[in-house]
């Protein structure tokens, strides 16, 4: 892969305010942690989050949930319009390795949803 087609893959990534509640319909969330795995000499960004079910008309329920990025390129450069930090992350399209870095968050996160952005 050239330099070109890698530079095409990269994108921002804003970072969200942990512990913050988003409330939707049914419940709500939070962001508990932000972390980073290493891999094959790389970093992995991650965040780990719970959902709340306590508002839906059919029972409630939970879960623990980490949201992927992509591999970490440039941590925090600049500050986004909303005045949250950003970095720069290339994402994971690669599904062998998707699917070794699932394996491996799960293994840290038992029981836990593990969803790779975009």
């Amino acid at each position: 892969m050239t330099a070109g087609q890698v530079q095409d893959r990269e994108e921002d990534h804003v970072h969200l305010e942990l512990d913050q509640v988003f409330e939707f319909i049914s419940g709500s969330y939070s962001l508990a942690e932000e972390g980073r795995l290493p891999y094959k000499g790389r970093e992995v960004l991650y965040t780990v989050g719970v959902a709340v079910l306590d508002r839906s008309c059919c029972g409630s329920g939970g879960c623990r949930f980490l949201s992927v990025p992509g591999y970490l390129l440039r941590w925090q450069y600049r500050t986004g319009e909303a005045g949250r930090p950003v970095s720069r992350v290339e994402p994971i399209l690669d599904e062998s390795e998707r699917t070794e870095v699932r394996r491996l968050l799960e293994r840290a996160f038992p029981h836990s949803q593990v969803n790779f952005l975009p």
